[in-house]
């Protein structure tokens, strides 16, 4: 589909150029990439808030499964979707560095999202060192201005 459309506007070029355009198809809107400079404002959050991890502690040795619980104080905790002010939603970075901060947080095995709202997860990890982040996203899981984010922690996976 995406190569008939191509086709279609580099066939129909020369028409566009001069105001003309057949009326058989309709125009092809061209889609416009997700940058940082087309993407809302970023919220802000509260002065002094602050995320942290209740457990597991920096440099603990856990097995699976492992809780994780967050902490959040000088702000609320929101689902996803719910605009209020001075609030958002948690976001576990595990084994990975933090995401550039004028887009939303990406969802994938390294980004784990907690647009529920929740403040407890479990999950499972190899054996071995890993590290944990946590970013809190806004309503569109865009992180705040200024972000809020935990110290980076390491575990140890039994």
């Amino acid at each position: 589909m995406k190569n008939k459309i191509l086709l279609a506007l580099v066939l129909l070029a020369p028409l566009a150029a001069c105001g003309d355009r057949p009326t058989s198809e309709p125009a092809a809107e061209a889609a416009v990439p997700e940058t940082a400079a087309n993407m809302p404002s970023r919220s802000p959050s509260a002065a002094d808030a602050v995320v942290f991890f209740i457990s597991p502690a920096d440099g603990e040795t856990v097995s699976n499964p492992i809780s994780v619980v967050f902490g959040i104080e000088g702000m609320t905790v929101a689902p996803a979707g719910q605009d209020t002010p001075h609030s958002g939603h948690h976001h576990l970075l595990i084994d990975t560095a933090v995401p550039d901060l004028g887009m939303p947080i990406p969802k994938d095995e390294n980004h784990i999202h907690f647009g529920d709202g929740s403040t407890v997860t479990e999950i499972s990890l190899p054996p071995g060192e890993h590290t944990l982040q946590m970013l809190l996203g806004d309503h569109l899981h865009i992180p705040h201005d200024p972000p809020l984010m935990s110290d980076v922690i390491a575990i140890n996976v039994e």
